[in-house]
């Protein structure tokens, strides 16, 4: 893999440049500083919150870009670039459909909040690790803030239990299996792909000078932009279809070993 070329690295978070623990190791921060005196431009791209990818990458927050909730929002040194939020009418459409999935748990993500509906305990304090900002709300049709993205969560499998509830919604929708308990629904154009390709035209990035590396569904579009499109070895079968390269998994630092190949 010739990486003489690359001018931005791009990396999904959970499952990707995060480990099991959902910690950022200390070689990445090493590794950082490698990628800055190369000039070489570092964005994350999660379906998390913002504030979470920020809180996870504070000490670089400011040398950075953030694509956030699947795409759906761009950010650079606090500052939105670009939303691209859900349509008013489709969120009681998606609340509905829904709403008689057994033990499946909603959040409505705006660009500075969260809407959860609080009724399990157990669900709200897994919450606090991918949303460090979120309310407890009695009805989230009565949300005013702007939505971006409807996530829904399922303790045991969300590739099993919703997304085949909410998969006809593909027509209008962009809906994605973004990890093993997540499902997201979105504006048809806010997923991660569009968003990169955003950043990529702003700073003049072609398919042969960006490095991209992702383990899950939510990433297919944004490696698909990329020559140098990299699977996590915990990727989904899917994604390994799709990526050029494979590297090591999240918790023996995949995207570290490849980072250091670059400024090598």
């Amino acid at each position: 893999m010739d990486l003489s070329n690359i001018k931005m690295v791009v990396t999904d978070m959970d499952g990707t440049l995060l480990n099991s623990n959902h910690e950022v190791s200390n070689r990445f921060f090493e590794l950082f500083e490698g990628l800055k005196k190369k000039n070489i431009h570092f964005v994350a791209a999660s379906g998390r919150q913002y504030h979470s990818m920020e809180d996870k990458l504070d000490r670089i927050k400011n040398d950075m870009l953030f694509i956030a909730e699947n795409g759906a929002i761009i950010k650079n040194r606090g500052e939105t670039l670009l939303t691209t939020p859900l349509q008013k009418e489709d969120l009681s459409t998606i609340l509905d459909t829904i709403s008689p999935i057994k033990n499946a748990h909603p959040v409505l993500c705006s660009e500075s909040n969260a809407y959860v509906n609080g009724t399990s305990d157990r669900f709200i304090s897994l919450l606090k690790e991918y949303y460090t900002q979120f309310n407890i709300v009695e009805n989230q049709l009565h949300v005013t803030d702007e939505v971006l993205k409807i996530a829904i969560y399922h303790f045991e499998s969300s590739e099993q239990f919703i997304y085949p509830a909410v998969q006809h919604l593909e027509n209008t929708l962009k809906v994605k299996v973004s990890g093993a308990n997540w499902v997201d629904i979105s504006h048809p154009n806010a997923h991660k792909g569009f968003a990169l390709e955003q950043v990529m035209t702003k700073y003049g990035v072609s398919s042969n000078e960006v490095l991209v590396f992702g383990d899950y569904n939510n990433d297919i579009e944004m490696l698909q932009l990329a020559d140098f499109s990299v699977a996590m070895a915990n990727a989904h079968p899917n994604v390994k279809k799709v990526a050029n390269f494979e590297t090591l998994s999240n918790n023996e630092f995949g995207v570290e070993k490849v980072l250091e190949q670059l400024i090598a």
